[in-house]
């Protein structure tokens, strides 16, 4: 049973034997780089970037839903792309506009 599940894994249109599953598969790097980042200082976080990684997240898993044969490596991992982009967007938009003390200090 398994040898038939992995012969099928391996014959399937977005198996490993074609780009449309390498792609995907080395696209999960920006995802993790993206995981990385998350130790980073939000004042060190890029808009132009996390918007871009997120709007290839969000723009290409609608994409891998529409294709034929469904590509759930795409799909997966531009659901991590626009996961981390909109999680880096929400904490460099709180450093910058909803940081208490840095108000605080300006004050004084």
């Amino acid at each position: 049973m398994a040898t038939s599940k992995l012969q099928a894994l391996w014959n399937h249109p977005a198996g490993p034997k074609t780009i449309h599953f390498w792609a995907p598969t080395f696209k999960w790097g920006i995802s993790i780089a993206n995981i990385a980042d998350f130790a980073k200082p939000p004042e060190k976080l890029s808009y132009p970037q996390q918007f871009a990684v997120t709007a290839t997240g969000i723009i290409w898993s609608r994409y891998s839903m529409v294709i034929t044969p469904k590509n759930w490596n795409l799909f997966s991992v531009n659901v991590a792309m626009a996961g981390t982009g909109l999680y880096q967007l929400s904490r460099k938009i709180r450093h910058d506009y909803f940081n208490e003390e840095e108000t605080t200090a300006i004050k004084e």
